[in-house]
């Protein structure tokens, strides 16, 4: 089970996370309540393990400006949160190591995920970072062959159930570990993290390892 945490604002929590089981981490590029800055990103990617995904998240920004912030602040890949065309998917899929397009719960643009040349398709609520939880039936809209990392409203309580219900490739939360908006909550990173590891059906990486080696894919 991939599981991502994202809005990290600090070395504190990135390293925390880290720490409790992440696989990878998110940097909000965006307007958000946990935006930080290509340099801040740099700064916390700079120290963290090397087999740790880093991954900038971004909404409705030009293709040179989304591979120039990630390659300035040294992460792996982006993340898509906006109205980005196939084509401007696929120039900037070009020149970064991992992409994820991420498509609210319910949005007809689902009927064209195919279209997309990405390394997962993130499912989220309607309000991407609101923490509310939607119909996850909705996941089955998304064909089989992607791999699927679910969002939206996911917290300790919960992502077990999720997990067994979806079968996702990965886990993604950001509200459901926060203290407050930006700030992680070691407690709830720990449960979150055991919960969905323990809800996989059948771990196909026993050892440990995330499901495939990013860093193969050149």
């Amino acid at each position: 089970m991939f599981v991502k945490i994202c809005g990290i604002t600090t070395e504190e929590d990135g390293l925390l996370a880290v720490g409790l089981g992440a696989d990878a981490l998110g940097f909000v590029f965006a307007p958000s309540k946990r935006r930080v800055t290509v340099r801040t990103a740099r700064e916390i990617a700079s120290r963290l393990p090397e087999e740790v995904m880093t991954i900038g998240v971004f909404r409705d920004e030009t293709p040179n400006r989304v591979v120039e912030s990630v390659q300035r602040a040294g992460l792996v890949g982006a993340q898509l949160h906006g109205h980005e065309s196939p084509e401007q998917v696929a120039s900037i899929r070009s020149r970064l190591r991992f992409v994820v397009k991420a498509f609210a719960a319910g949005s007809p643009e689902l009927d064209h995920v195919d279209r997309y040349q990405v390394d997962a398709v993130l499912l989220d609520a309607p309000t991407p970072g609101s923490g509310e939880v939607f119909d996850w039936s909705l996941a089955d809209a998304i064909p089989d062959h992607h791999r699927v990392i679910l969002a939206g409203g996911l917290t300790p309580a919960n992502v077990g159930a999720a997990v067994r219900q979806v079968e996702p490739w990965g886990v993604d939360v950001s509200t459901g570990v926060e203290r407050h908006p930006g700030r992680k909550d070691g407690p709830l990173l720990r449960r979150f993290v055991a919960a969905a590891r323990a809800a996989e059906p059948e771990p196909q990486h026993p050892d440990g390892a995330l499901p495939y080696d990013w860093r193969d894919d050149g």
